[in-house]
């Protein structure tokens, strides 16, 4: 167990939110899902990828209520941006933001 597990308050609902625009001031919103990977490459989450022949899938749609009780994965990255003015919030996952990453300096 590395020294950031044994914190007190480090839990699967520990997560970053960066606010951008407005913030949450629309009804609905598109929500857009990412992982990030060990590698630190960001991807679309699984079943999310663009299907054949070019298309890109359609965003996942919700209302002001439920992007607010949205919690993301430790590995997971939740984007969900305002129909109308374009504002909204980032939910990083623990891992994903690197808020439990056992850091080392190498002297």
């Amino acid at each position: 167990m590395s020294a950031a597990m044994a914190i007190p308050g480090n839990t699967a609902d520990t997560f970053l939110v960066h606010f951008f625009g407005g913030g949450l001031s629309d009804e609905r919103y598109a929500v857009e899902r990412f992982r990030a990977y060990a590698d630190g490459d960001i991807r679309p989450w699984p079943g999310d990828e663009r299907t054949g022949k070019g298309r890109r899938p359609k965003r996942a749609t919700a209302t002001l209520k439920a992007v607010k009780e949205l919690r993301p994965a430790c590995t997971e990255i939740i984007i969900c941006t305002g129909l109308k003015t374009r504002g909204g919030w980032q939910l990083w996952g623990s891992y994903a933001a690197g808020l439990l990453c056992d850091r080392k300096q190498r002297g």
